[in-house]
Parts: structure tokens; sequence; C-alpha cells
């Protein structure tokens, strides 16, 4: 199954971005982060990453995540994850990633949060 990648701007410099498939190394994770990338410079600051149609993250997945929170914490903006499934929660514990990135069950709870 391939990465399919799908923003969704809102008002306020927010999007959502949401995934599904595998974030794993490979093309289609380069197609996304090329996406997430141009949202970026066309002004977002607020994103939010719904993970909940993602059943697996290897380690590229996870660079990409915390780079995209180094990339719109530079810009004094917010990153939060929703969605996140235990496998994956795992991960982020394992790496302690947990202990940086926001994590909420729901998007609306996430977008609750940058409000």
């Amino acid at each position: 199954m391939l990465l399919t990648t799908t923003i969704e701007n809102l008002p306020g410099q927010t999007a959502v971005v949401s995934f599904s498939g595998p974030l794993t190394i490979g093309t289609s994770m380069k197609m996304a982060d090329s996406q997430v990338q141009s949202a970026i410079s066309e002004g977002v600051t607020r994103m939010i990453f719904d993970l909940s149609n993602v059943d697996y993250m290897d380690s590229a997945g996870l660079g990409m995540l915390v780079y995209f929170y180094g990339a719109i914490n530079q810009k004094s903006g917010a990153f939060r994850l929703c969605g996140v499934k235990p496998r994956i929660l795992d991960l982020l514990k394992i790496t302690h990633t947990d202990t940086f990135l926001s994590m909420d069950a729901t998007r609306e709870e996430s977008l609750a949060a940058l409000d």
C-alpha cells in the first residue's frame, strides 16, 4: 500500500495533513515531504498531522515528524499529532519523542488545542 497525503488549508495559517498508509522511506514519503514543505513555504505556521489512517511508521517517518516539528517551531508556530495508533505511540515512547510532540485523540481536539 502506498502512502497518500491530503492537506487541508484552514483559516489562521493552519493546515491539517492527513496521511493514509505506511509512513515509511520511499517515493511516497518524498512526495508527502514535498507537499508539507510547500505548505510551510506558503505561510502555514500551525500544523496538525492526522495519523489515524497510518498503521506503521519506520525511522524515516519518525524523522519526518521531528523535522516538521522543528520547522514549525522555528516559525514560532504549533505542531500537533492526532489519531496516533498504539503501535506508533509505542515507537514515539521508545524514542522519547512523545515528550515534545503534542498529541490528541482526534482532529477536533487538536484544532481546539491550537486556539
